[in-house]
């Protein structure tokens, strides 16, 4: 009642005005919208309002909200509708963004089925203002009703700029895109519609429809599965989501995942017959169901149970028989939706090829015999229906050419074909096919050359030409490569098969390729006794010896229950290969056994009396081994070449393992002469002639040489040379290295691209203990990445670059102190060292032997960096996923020695940056690998610093004392070891390193000095540490004495002697340093920073002013600009004059810079020097 008593003073209030103000329109105006809003069920308060608002538009006509609420009256409460659409179109054209107006009048067109109109009412106001969005959001409606999707398209982005969260203008702009081709932008719109309301059926399923065009099948799938959960009963989501189910089905199969596929292909069917439930008259329906079931039945895999030693014949024929019955059904259904599909759409004519498919499908699963000749098959029948109502469509003539078993008539179909389409690569591929059936090879040559100019990425014309390859005079790499391409195309199991034939006779046998394609071919053919065959090659190529004898069963299995009756020849091959894998495997008595079962047959070849025997020996049947071995040596001269050689190589090297190495090497000297020309023979003879100190081999293996051709085996023969040099020149332990070197650098110039020869040779000098060797052993090493032969040398080139790098003790200078090298042998190639190993490593990652080398290399990088945070959480990474490695339980005395290595540079990084407790775990860890003892010796000298990290003197001196009883080999250590005794006090004996030190070298011929010049030094470093200059520049005059090469030990001794002089003012130590000073300076390859400044002092210091310029312009050129000293500066200020030669006028230092200048710059460098200062304050 309150709110209708002061509703009633508002209204009196506005009509007191009106009467006062009576040409007021805003009153009147004012007044019929209060009337019009309160009379909401008074039919008199909207009369009245009616009549306020007639009123205000008469006084003010461009008042639009008035025309508005005028069309609102004449539209809904007095029936005028022509009245209310004048009015509604005043008030648009006053105001065009009166969007309640617009919508009125648009809604009165359409009632009126006036859409022409509408359209120009709409496109007028829109053209007037670009805020009306009402008109493009209503006119971007009408323009894709009218299917102008480009105008639509426009009108619709504009209208959304008004209506961002209306669902309806997303969905029919992505309606338009879609339309127009742009699907990216239509799956976007849809997507926005999406997000604004969740339950939009129509954006879904065209979002879906639009992924499975992307080939986007996964989003398909979840698109469509939304929708089914709005809509169950939708039928169009039953469809889309079965095809995208089918597509991704596809897609895994083409990838050789056919499990997955079938898996994927049972969901499918399942929701295309829920999709002939809710529409059974939909030919569409039932044909995507007898698709599905089409794919299904020629992917459905098989099974394979049948994983133990001994395979059941009976459970593999009915694994066979449940995988036939399986497809055939599935065909069968196939066929089935097929012709529900023909009965309800009769005038199709692809739905007859598609029964024909079918059809042919299940004939080929049938277990009885194939139909007669003579009878028309239903699957031609059935092609013939399609070509009757499209004989113009070449691709049915095609079918027919498949599916037909008349040769005429396949012959005719695709010719036909071709004469519709001359360019049909199909049909040239399958006459090709016909022709190399019918023995016309130049024909199918010349057809399958024209299908892949045509179509090169069909499949069937590389698989010809691959067949073909004798006749097109292609090697075995060739025809190799063309049969890969073809199973890469198009995964058939067929090609698969001949891929794996192809790869017996190449290098390709153990390759993923080959893997992969024979195990998708075990689950297509299962039945073809040749698969299994090639499977076990596979494995066996692959060292899986499991897998190949069971693959070897199979296949048996499958020659005896599917193979006609040509299958003895292979039964016996088979039985062969079952034998050899068993005896690889280990299982010598089951090999026997399968030999005796041969031979009883009487149907052991010289292979198999190879394995035969073999096996005896490996039992420790010698006696009865020997016996077999002479029945194969009574069989040579009757063999063939290749099969004589290796049956020779067998009986030498078995007759080498039962009898020994004398036995052997008189059995060869008695066998013909003519036997040994062969490269097999040759290098079984000269592996022999390798370990036979005596030669007495040396004739036969020069003779036989002369029989190796290619370049592989003679540089194969090239390294059995090398190894001869190796043990028959070396003495005690050692080997003769520097021999072997010789051997292969000669070999080298022959063959200087030989990646195999270069790594060999880097492998020996990386073994030799000459220091100049190891920069040479990087550098002669061949590193390329597209060649992989690691498999094939004693080192790969990897490990080579990163082996030297390691025992050059540097891998470069990271931060550039000085513009010189410290060693002349020094290698610089640090930084591709790591990269290099970096990418060996991404190559292999499972390769511990990879990560070992780049973990070293690290380390090293960071040793030279003074081991910064980032490097050692990389080697600690690298360390523990090493350590994780399950090569660390294989019992190989190589992976120990890598994993103890490993173990060490960790508890290096951890000592480095302070954590001992996990330095003494590491090393402790180290102590218990079954290791030498000299590798020890390094474990134990690394808790030595750790404990003096500690201070704990007590157990520094019994690592101390266990270091001196394990000794080591290593140079390196010794001198470790030593800083450490003269650091603590530690010394016992003073005999006892340097004596282990020179023995370390006696094995040395070329650079003992250099050791025992290094030994020298550190004796002289030890000695200036402790103040005995004296004792000190012995040691170094000792150094410098043996190793007069080295300007650096000159150096050392010459600053030393200055030292000693500046204490002592004894002349005969200037003398002394100005000697050493100047070889220093004559012997170094470049210029030494420091040689040229204390030589410049020391002539300055016997009165030789000239020598002391020269001297000090020598230095001044010795340092790049940058890196210059203050003490350089300081000379300079104390030469400070320009120079009196002519020699050194083209020289680019400033002489014109002033005495004062010279000796800011060097206080600006060094401010804590006070005599810099002194100097400065005369001058200022």
């Amino acid at each position: 009642m309150a709110q209708e008593e002061e509703d009633f003073a508002d209204i009196k209030l506005l009509q007191e005005s009106a009467n006062s103000n009576p040409n007021d329109p805003s009153v009147h105006f004012n007044l019929g919208v209060l009337l019009w809003e309160k009379g909401e069920k008074r039919q008199e308060l909207r009369d009245k309002s009616m009549e306020h608002l007639m009123l205000a538009a008469k006084l003010n006509p461009q008042n639009a909200a008035a025309f508005r609420y005028l069309g609102h009256y004449y539209a809904r409460f007095s029936p005028e509708p022509q009245r209310a659409l004048k009015c509604y179109q005043r008030a648009v054209a006053l105001n065009p963004d009166d969007s309640d107006a617009g919508e009125a009048i648009c809604d009165l067109l359409d009632e009126g089925g006036k859409e022409s109109l509408m359209v120009s009412v709409c496109r007028e106001a829109s053209d007037k203002s670009a805020r009306a969005f009402w008109a493009f959001r209503r006119l971007g409606y009408l323009q894709a009703h009218q299917k102008k999707w480009s105008d639509a398209i426009q009108s619709l982005q504009h209208a959304i700029r008004g209506f961002p969260t209306c669902p309806d203008l997303w969905e029919a702009l992505g309606l338009s895109y879609g339309r127009m081709g742009m699907f990216t932008a239509a799956l976007k719109s849809y997507g926005r519609a999406i997000e604004l309301d969740d339950s939009r059926v129509f954006a879904l399923l065209e979002s879906g429809n639009i992924s499975l065009m992307l080939g986007s099948f996964r989003k398909g799938i979840e698109q469509f599965q939304q929708t089914l959960k709005i809509s169950p009963q939708n039928s169009s989501a039953h469809y889309g989501l079965a095809s995208a189910l089918l597509g991704l089905a596809k897609e895994c199969v083409n990838s050789g995942a056919f499990r997955w596929g079938a898996s994927l292909l049972e969901e499918a069917s399942e929701v295309a017959m829920r999709g002939t439930a809710l529409a059974r008259n939909f030919s569409c329906s039932w044909k995507l169901h007898g698709d599905i079931q089409l794919m299904y039945a020629k992917c459905h895999p098989w099974t394979d149970e049948a994983t133990s030693k001994q395979v059941d014949e009976i459970s593999f024929n009915s694994s066979i028989s449940t995988w036939k019955k399986t497809c055939f059904l599935a065909a069968k259904n196939a066929s089935l939706s097929y012709q529900r599909a023909l009965h309800l759409a009769p005038w199709l004519a692809n739905i007859y090829v598609d029964v024909a498919a079918a059809s042919d499908l299940c004939l080929s699963f049938k277990e009885s015999p194939k139909e007669d000749l003579n009878v028309w098959s239903i699957a031609e029948k059935m092609c013939f229906g399609g070509i009757l109502l499209e004989g113009y469509n070449d691709e049915f003539w095609v079918a027919l050419g498949c599916l037909s078993d008349h040769t005429a008539l396949k012959q005719h179909a695709l010719i036909r074909g071709l004469n519709l389409d001359v360019s049909l690569a199909v049909a040239w591929a399958h006459l090709g096919k016909l022709y190399r059936r019918e023995g016309e090879k130049k024909s199918a040559q010349q057809a399958f050359d024209r299908a892949r100019s045509i179509e090169p990425s069909l499949a069937l014309p590389w698989a010809g030409m691959s067949a073909d390859a004798d006749a097109r005079n292609f090697d075995q790499n060739e025809a190799y490569e063309c049969c890969l391409r073809a199973v890469q195309i198009f995964p058939l199991a067929e090609f698969q098969v001949g891929l794996a034939k192809l790869a017996l006779h190449s290098s390709y046998l153990s390759s993923s390729e080959v893997f992969g394609a024979i195990q998708q071919a075990l689950l297509r053919v299962p039945h073809y006794p040749e698969s299994h065959n090639l499977n076990g090659l596979v494995c066996e190529s692959r060292s899986d010896y499991p897998s190949a004898i069971t693959s070897y069963r199979l296949a048996r299995c499958a020659l005896k229950s599917f193979a006609g009756e040509s299958s003895e020849s292979h039964l016996i091959d088979i039985s062969i290969n079952l034998a050899r894998s068993l005896c690889m495997a280990g299982n010598e008595s089951y090999a026997v056994e399968e030999c005796e079962n041969l031979r009883q047959k009487g149907q052991l070849d010289s292979e198999g009396l190879q394995i035969y025997a073999l096996c005896l020996w490996k039992l420790g049947k010698n006696d009865t081994a020997l016996s077999v071995t002479r029945s194969l040596a009574s069989s040579v001269l009757s063999m063939e070449e290749n099969l004589a050689a290796a049956s020779i190589s067998f009986i030498c090297r078995l007759l080498y393992n039962i009898s020994g190495q004398e036995s052997a090497i008189t059995s060869i000297l008695k066998m013909p002469k003519q036997m040994f020309h062969s490269s097999k023979i040759s290098f079984v003879v000269s592996a022999i002639h390798v370990l036979d100190q005596k030669n007495q081999l040396e004739t036969i293996v020069s003779s036989s040489r002369s029989f190796l051709t290619s370049q592989e085996e003679i540089i194969a023969m090239h390294i059995l040379i090398t190894l001869s040099k190796l043990l028959k020149h070396g003495y005690e332990d050692s080997l003769g290295i520097q021999k072997g070197v010789d051997h292969l650098r000669k070999a080298l110039h022959m063959y200087p691209n030989s990646s195999v020869l270069r790594n060999l040779l880097s492998y020996l000098l990386l073994s030799s203990k000459e220091s100049r060797d190891l920069s040479l052993a990087t550098r002669c090493s061949f590193l390329d990445l597209s060649d992989n032969q690691k498999d094939e040398v004693i080192k790969s080139a990897y490990e080579v670059l990163g082996a030297g790098n390691v025992a050059c003790y540097t891998i470069g200078r990271f931060r550039k102190m000085f513009p010189f090298s410290s060693c002349r042998y020094q290698c610089h190639s640090g930084f591709r060292a790591i990269q290099q190993l970096q990418k060996y490593l991404h190559q292999e990652p499972w390769s511990f032997n990879a990560r070992y080398m780049l973990t070293l290399n690290c380390y090293q990088k960071a040793r030279e960096e003074r081991f910064p945070p980032h490097v050692c959480r990389v080697i600690e990474r690298l360390t523990a996923v090493a350590f994780s490695n399950q090569f660390q339980s294989i019992k190989n005395v190589s992976i120990q020695y890598q994993t103890f290595q490993l173990l060490l540079c960790a508890a290096e990084v951890y000592l480095q940056q302070g954590n001992n407790s996990e330095c003494f775990r590491l090393v402790r860890s180290a102590l218990g690998s079954s290791v030498q003892s000299g590798s020890l010796f390094f474990a134990h000298l690394l808790l030595c610093r750790a404990y003096a990290a500690e201070d704990d003197i007590v157990s520094l001196s019994k690592e101390y004392k266990r270091c001196l009883e394990l000794r080591t080999d290593s140079h390196i250590g010794w001198i470790g070891l030593k800083f450490i005794e003269s650091r603590f006090g530690l010394q016992e004996d003073s005999t006892i390193i340097p004596l282990s030190f020179e023995y370390c070298s006696k094995d040395i011929k070329l650079s003992w000095h250099m050791w025992i010049a290094l030994y020298n030094m550190v004796q002289g470093l030890i000695a200036n540490w402790s103040g005995d200059l004296v004792a000190a520049e012995e040691s170094f005059s000792q150094a410098c004495s043996l190793a007069d090469g080295e300007s650096c030990l000159f150096l050392c001794h010459g600053a030393i002697c200055m030292e000693i002089a500046r204490q002592t003012s004894e002349s005969q130590y200037i003398l002394r340093a100005i000697t050493s000073l100047k070889k220093a300076k004559h012997t170094s390859p470049i210029p030494l920073p420091i040689v040229s400044l204390l030589l410049a002092q020391a002539e300055a210091s016997i009165g030789s002013t000239a020598k002391w310029e020269i001297n000090l312009r020598d230095e001044w050129f010795s340092w790049p600009p940058e890196e210059r000293p203050a003490e350089l500066l300081f000379q300079m200020h104390l030469l400070s004059k320009p120079p009196k030669d002519d020699s050194m006028s083209s020289s680019s230092i400033d002489y014109g810079n002033s005495s004062l200048r010279w000796i800011l710059r060097a206080t600006h460098m060094n401010p804590s020097c006070s005599r810099y200062w002194k100097f400065l304050l005369k001058d200022m």
